[in-house]
């Protein structure tokens, strides 16, 4: 409402505020479950809520949810932090098709890995249970082998993002997420198909 007051209009809402936590889901407890998910799920939900009547009444605006390679992907350590994306992404799927005869845009923005803070300070971490260590190792062992990008570039890409006329739903940040994705998706079909047999007797 302020910033509708101050500039007469909403043109452009982003959602990012988001944390990771860390931990295997069996470690997790409920108070950082819920946690995760007010802040990476019902904090995009309650603002776009907010932002909406003033999108519908000017007939125009793009809602942005920073979401994750982690919303199309899951990775152990990282369980519950997958299940907030993947629920901001399939709420904001859902979103688009509600909001756009009112001429509103939702893009889901999914950022590979940048050199920020998301693994830093920021993020909560569970209590470990030893019986989990191979995995923690296997994990760590794998992000060691990755170079983070750096974040600056995103800025201009976003900008370009919003003054595009029909914006895409998905967007990704930096090539990283690609490989990842196309070979997630693929063993999604691979399976589905595998099993067709089993399903079709449903």
């Amino acid at each position: 409402r302020r910033a509708a007051e101050v500039f007469g209009r909403l043109d452009v809402v982003v959602n990012n505020a988001g944390y990771g936590l860390f931990g295997m889901v069996e470690e997790s407890t409920e108070e950082q479950a819920r946690a995760q998910l007010d802040t990476n799920l019902f904090g995009p939900l309650w603002v776009t809520q907010a932002a909406l009547p003033y999108l519908r009444a000017q007939g125009s605006g793009h809602i942005l949810q920073v979401s994750s390679l982690g919303g199309l992907a899951a990775f152990p350590t990282l369980g519950l932090y997958n299940a907030s994306k993947w629920a901001l992404e399939g709420m904001s799927e859902a979103l688009a098709q509600e909001v756009a005869p009112f001429g509103i845009n939702v893009t889901l923005v999914e950022p590979g890995p940048y050199g920020t803070d998301w693994s830093g300070a920021s993020a909560v971490h569970t209590e470990p249970l030893p019986a989990y260590e191979p995995v923690r190792a296997a994990r760590r062992a794998g992000a060691s082998a990755r170079t983070p990008q750096d974040a600056r570039g995103t800025a201009a890409v976003v900008l370009e993002l919003v003054d595009t006329d029909e914006p895409p739903l998905r967007l990704f940040l930096g090539t990283y997420p690609y490989p990842v994705v196309e070979a997630a998706y693929r063993k999604r079909l691979d399976t589905w198909n595998e099993w067709r047999h089993l399903a079709s007797r449903a």
